[in-house]
Order: structure tokens, then sequence, then C-alpha cells
């Protein structure tokens, strides 16, 4: 049987509701939505771009606590509340993903939790 335990970091706001901020489960990390909440838990607001950075720059901060880097990402879930929002969104992701992009789904929303535009969940092997 695997072993898991939850990964949290102080880098990040914790959660409000009952979840963690990543799951451990052999050598696997499953990160849960991040989206672009400043460090008092506050969303930042702005164009989706600036939604994005925000976003992909937390889940870097996490990956880097748990001792991974975005390198490792094996799986990307993007959930935006508008699917124009897709190119620009892209454009920004690009930026952290250059070489052997990580597999993808991208999917459109309803609603994201504090009126953000994006939202992202990752599946991440981590490091021997």
């Amino acid at each position: 049987m695997i072993e898991k335990r939850a990964f949290n970091t102080d880098k990040l706001v914790r959660p409000k509701a009952p979840f963690s901020q990543a799951i451990v489960a052999g050598q696997f990390l499953f990160l849960s939505g991040q989206g672009p909440l400043d460090s008092t838990g506050q969303p930042v607001r702005g164009d989706v771009r600036i939604q994005a950075r925000k976003t992909l720059e937390n889940m870097k901060t996490l990956l880097e606590e748990a001792g991974s880097s975005m390198k490792d990402v094996l799986k990307v879930s993007i959930f935006l509340v508008d699917m124009d929002h897709y190119g620009p969104v892209n454009e920004v992701y690009s930026q952290f993903f250059r070489e052997e992009p990580p597999a993808r789904t991208c999917v459109q929303v309803s609603r994201l939790p504090g009126d953000i535009l994006v939202e992202m969940d990752a599946i991440v092997l981590l490091p021997k």
C-alpha cells in the first residue's frame, strides 16, 4: 500500500476549506487547485495574464518547497471562467513550461472561488 501524507508550506496561504495544499503519495505530488492569491490570501485582480502568472508562481513556490520543480510536472489541469482566455493563458503558461511541457487539460467553468479567472492543479513526479 502506498503511504500518503499532506504537504503544506507557510510560503503560501493555508486553505480555509478542508483540504491540503498538496498530497504526497509514493513518488508523486498532487497539487490542489492553485489560484492567483497574494500573501494575505486575497485574489490578485487584473487581467487573466496577471492572474495566470501569479497562479503559476504560486505553483512553482509549492513545488520548490516540496523539493521539486516545474520540470517535474507531469499533468496540469487548467480551469478558466472564459475560454476566450485560452490564448492569453497559453502565452504565460509557455514561459513556465518551455521544454517538454506536461500533459494538460483545459476546461471552462461557470465560476471559481473568489471570482478569480483561472485556477490550476497538477500531478508531479518527485525527484528520488
